[in-house]
């Protein structure tokens, strides 16, 4: 009798087409996946920006960048006050225990809040960071792929600054004379490279729309200026990120904006028409 099997050629080409299908499908898989991460990156714009709102109403003014003194801000470790405004947010986004233990008459860098400047919030991550998970050298800092718009160029933190959150800035609603649809509240970056936390109101957490590539270092600059560096907006997303306007609606912009229109969209009362056609 007979025995019915597969020749070795048989396998090999099975092998082989089944090899050709996964290569098909997982492209396919990946883009599925970041599309979900994207989904999940803009619902925790979404948490914060109507935290913002909750804030807004009950203060009657949005929270201030950055708590300080003094000024411009400096972007390194025990430098002033710096309490930032995603610290102000914390019983808007389920974290009132944490915001109980903060003393804001205190340093964001003193020992009496360096508990809560450890926590990761998870609303303050974005899922496609690829260090999202994991344990890295910010390990005893607290995070945030997200921040909020100071300015519409690079120039330092401060009091002076067109944005909606700056140095101890208490803007409101009444101040975006540019329209809460034509004015960025927040946006993605591409993580806190000083580790000085979302606690902080520095380049962690603040960007303006000078560019859309994130912060870069000018390495022929004195230690000095570069502490006084903020840097744009950017993101891990492929083709763009995502940003919150002030009405609180978060839309995906392109890397292809017309850089005009992206600075525009940072100054809060430019007085300069913007076409929606332009984003």
């Amino acid at each position: 009798m007979k025995r019915k099997a597969f020749t070795l050629v048989e396998l090999l080409v099975v092998i082989a087409i089944i090899g050709i299908l996964v290569g098909l499908l997982l492209p396919a898989v990946q883009a599925a996946r970041e599309a979900a991460r994207r989904m999940s990156c803009s619902n925790n714009m979404v948490q914060i920006s109507l935290s913002a709102h909750h804030y807004e109403f009950t203060m009657e003014h949005l929270p201030d960048g950055v708590t300080d003194e003094t000024g411009p801000i400096r972007n390194e470790e025990n430098a002033g006050q710096a309490i930032g405004w995603m610290a102000r947010i914390l019983p808007y986004i389920e974290q009132q225990s944490a915001f109980g233990m903060l003393d804001l008459s205190k340093s964001a860098y003193s020992a009496e809040n360096a508990k809560v400047r450890a926590l990761q919030v998870p609303t303050f991550r974005c899922p496609s960071n690829p260090m999202m998970y994991g344990r890295d050298a910010l390990a005893n800092v607290g995070t945030s792929d997200y921040a909020g718009c100071y300015n519409d160029v690079e120039v330092p933190i401060d009091n002076d600054n067109n944005g909606i959150f700056y140095r101890n800035s208490s803007t409101r609603f009444a101040q975006i004379t540019d329209g809460t649809t034509n004015t960025i509240m927040l946006g993605e970056h591409r993580g806190d490279e000083d580790a000085l936390g979302w606690l902080t109101g520095t380049r962690a957490t603040l960007r303006n729309t000078g560019e859309f590539v994130g912060h870069r270092t000018n390495e022929t600059a004195t230690q000095d200026l570069r502490v006084l560096e903020v840097g744009g907006f950017d993101s891990y997303h492929q083709g763009g990120g995502n940003f919150a306007l002030a009405d609180g609606a978060v839309i995906f912009f392109s890397h292809s904006i017309d850089p005009k229109i992206f600075q525009l969209l940072g100054n809060r009362s430019d007085g300069e028409l913007i076409d929606d056609d332009d984003r």
